[in-house]
C-alpha cells in the first residue's frame, strides 16, 4: 500500500515548523527519520493531511554533553550517530548499550532517538532509556519552548503530553550518581525484530555496597516505566545478592499481553530472566568502575 494523499512542508526552522503544525492541528505528522512514521503512512494505519519535514531545520542534529555528565541530543540525531558518539558513551554507556539493539543497522542509519522516543512505544528500546534516566523532553510550540519530564511526557500507548502544535526538539538523558553500572538486556525472535521483552537496569555500588537498584522495559508494560528495586537490594554487599529476589516484584510490575509471538505468561518469564541478568552485569560494571 502507499500512503494517502498529503500536503508536504519543508520548514527551515522551528519557528515556521510550529508555524504549520498551529495551521494544521492534528492534521499534521512530523517527520525526521521516518523509521516508525513511514510505514504506519503506507499501511495507512494514520492519514495526515500534512506531513512536516524538519530534515532541513539547522541545528537539530548535535550530540551535547553537560560538565555534569548529563546527554542532550537533537531531534535529528541518527541512532548510527549517537552509538558512534564516544562523548556520550563515556557520560552514559547505557545509551549505547541499548541502542546496539534498535532494529537493523540501515534502520539504526537513518532513524532518529528523539523521533523513537516521541513515538512513545513501549516496545522501543529508546523510551525505556530515558525513563529509567528520569530524562526530560524538551518541546517547542506557539508559546516557547517547555521541558517535560519523562514520567509526564509518556501517558499511554503510543500516548504522550504533547499537544498538536507542539514538537520534540531535543531530549536530554541526566546522569548517574558516581558508582552507577549500567546493562541492557532483550530477547527477540530474531535480531532486529521488537524485542518478546527488554530490560535495562541501574545499579549504584559503594564501598561494595548497593546504594540502589532500577530496572526499565521493552514490549512488556503499556508505558515507559522504572521498577525501583532499591528497597530489596539496598544495603547488601554486592557478593550476598540473591537475584532471584527481584523475580516476583518484576512479575507484578509488569504487564505483558499475548499476541502471535508469544503468551503473557512467556513474556513474564523471559523479562524476569533478563532482568536477573541485566542487574547482574550492572552490578559487575559498577564495581569495575569503581576500581
Amino acid at each position: 500500500m502507499k500512503p494517502a494523499p498529503f500536503v508536504y512542508h519543508s520548514p527551515d526552522s522551528v519557528g515556521a515548523a510550529v508555524d504549520v503544525l498551529s495551521q494544521v492541528g492534528h492534521d499534521g505528522k512530523i517527520l525526521a527519520g521516518g523509521q516508525s512514521l513511514i510505514p504506519i503512512l503506507n499501511m495507512r494505519l494514520a492519514s495526515p493531511a500534512h506531513l512536516v519535514d524538519i530534515n532541513g531545520v539547522a541545528g537539530l542534529d548535535s550530540i551535547d554533553v553537560t560538565e555534569t555528565g548529563e546527554v542532550r541530543i537533537g531531534a535529528l540525531v541518527r541512532h548510527a550517530q549517537l552509538e558512534k558518539s564516544e562523548a556520550a558513551y563515556l557520560a552514559n554507556p547505557l545509551i549505547r548499550q541499548a541502542l546496539q539493539n534498535v532494529a537493523h543497522p540501515a534502520i539504526r542509519n537513518r532513524g532518529t532517538t528523539v523521533g523513537s522516543i516521541a513515538h512513545a512505544d513501549a516496545a522501543g528500546e529508546m523510551p525505556a532509556i530515558l525513563a529509567i534516566t528520569r530524562g526530560v523532553v524538551e518541546t517547542a510550540g506557539p508559546a516557547g519552548s517547555n521541558l517535560v519530564e519523562s514520567v509526564d511526557f509518556f501517558q499511554g500507548p503510543l500516548e504522550t503530553s504533547l499537544a498538536a502544535d507542539e514538537m520534540v526538539v531535543a531530549v536530554t538523558f541526566r546522569q548517574w550518581p558516581p558508582g552507577t553500572g549500567t546493562a541492557f538486556s532483550e530477547s527477540a525472535r530474531r535480531r532486529g525484530d521488537y524485542a518478546l521483552a527488554g530490560v535495562a537496569a541501574a545499579v549504584t555500588v559503594a564501598d561494595g555496597v548497593v546504594q540502589s537498584a532500577q530496572a526499565s522495559f521493552v514490549s512488556v508494560t503499556d508505558v515507559p516505566a522504572v521498577l525501583d528495586l532499591t528497597q530489596i537490594f539496598a544495603a547488601r554487599s554486592v557478593e550476598t545478592l540473591i537475584w532471584d529476589d527481584a523475580v516476583e516484584p518484576v512479575r507484578e510490575f509488569i504487564d505483558p499481553q499475548d499476541d502471535i509471538h508469544a503468551t503473557a505468561e512467556y513474556r513474564r518469564m523471559l523479562a524476569a530472566e533478563l532482568t536477573r541478568r541485566a542487574l547482574r552485569t550492572a552490578t559487575a560494571n559498577a564495581v569495575r568502575s569503581a576500581r
